[in-house]
């Protein structure tokens, strides 16, 4: 059979495969011998740099933190008290504000520190305790009190106490001490007294039907315990130690006051707290005055500088991070005697 005549169109040309056409694409046995271990090598030496290159990062992000915190360490411990060294004459200037406590701003620690630094001064002719604090621990108090007592002697220097707002129990005792005490006239001064506060939860453990369960190898080792009841005999006794407290700091008071002191004043020591105005009256202050009146008029120094020992960063930064809150839990649950 004859195949039948194909007719082309008009310049139309038929397409005739090429020899050796077929073969003219790359295929895979054409590629160089081992490129694939060759390529695996390159991701593995790559992953390898990155993870290098990490690991410096966090190194060095570490080793900056570090720097960081070292530094801040070193600028608070080397701010944390005043330089020793005043070539001019000046007014020395201590701070006593808020609670008198251990491991508190107004602790006896830093305040006689402070103390110290002004007193060696030079040029410090004189030291001004400015208080503005409500009060706080009779042995806190009663170290600042005895340290003051003695830098005055040894240095032969006056210590004057300036109240702000509050003057009182504790921080009282504390400027009892001083040569004289200088107050606005509507400042509170006095509160000559002691208390021991707490709580007792017998009465609700009773009625919810809770048994306390306390062991104790003592008698009186559960002592103020509050989910304890407390006896006659131990209520006797804390009493005891408070009068006994309480005549110690009428005796600083009256030691450090002298003739000044109007002991006919009814409830003078009986935890009562007067304005300034009556402080001057019945001797518990001798004068109405400020810092810049002091210094101006007393000491002859215009010139003001503070020694107040201040809280450096590091220990800020470690109460910013718990810290100070678990200090504050501690010292809520204390039930040692407050002058307050």
């Amino acid at each position: 059979m004859t195949e039948p005549t194909r007719t082309e169109p008009e310049g139309f040309e038929p397409f005739e495969p090429t020899p050796g056409a077929a073969h003219s694409a790359p295929s895979a046995k054409s590629q160089p011998a081992g490129w694939e271990r060759a390529t695996l090598e390159k991701l593995a030496f790559a992953a390898l740099n990155e993870q290098r290159a990490a690991r410096r990062w966090k190194t060095f992000v570490r080793l900056a933190w570090l720097a960081f915190f070292v530094t801040l360490v070193w600028i608070g411990f080397s701010r944390a008290t005043p330089a020793t060294v005043k070539s001019t004459a000046h007014t020395a200037v201590v701070e006593i504000k808020g609670e008198i406590a251990e491991g508190a701003d107004a602790s006896a620690e830093y305040i006689t520190a402070a103390m110290k630094s002004a007193f060696e001064d030079e040029g410090a002719k004189g030291v001004v305790l400015l208080i503005n604090s409500p009060g706080g621990s009779p042995v806190q108090a009663g170290i600042v009190a005895d340290e003051i007592k003695r830098m005055r002697a040894k240095y032969n220097k006056p210590v004057y106490a300036v109240v702000e707002e509050t003057c009182a129990s504790a921080a009282y005792y504390i400027a009892s001490a001083t040569d004289k005490i200088f107050v606005d006239k509507a400042s509170l001064v006095g509160s000559i007294g002691v208390l021991m506060d707490g709580f007792g939860f017998t009465g609700i453990m009773e009625k919810v039907g809770v048994e306390r369960r306390l062991l104790t190898s003592g008698e009186n080792k559960g002592f103020l315990d509050p989910f304890s009841p407390i006896s006659d005999a131990q209520r006797a006794h804390a009493q005891q130690m408070l009068d006994q407290i309480h005549t110690q700091f009428i005796n600083v008071v009256k030691a450090g006051r002298g003739d000044r002191l109007k002991l006919q004043t009814p409830g003078l020591f009986s935890g009562l707290f007067w304005t300034g105005q009556q402080a001057v009256e019945i001797g518990l202050a001798d004068q109405i005055g400020s810092v810049d009146f002091v210094a101006r008029e007393v000491i002859k120094a215009e010139e003001v500088i503070d020694y107040t020992r201040r809280e450096n960063v590091a220990e800020r930064l470690a109460k910013r991070f718990g810290a100070a809150f678990a200090d504050t839990a501690v010292r809520s649950m204390r039930t040692a005697p407050v002058l307050r």
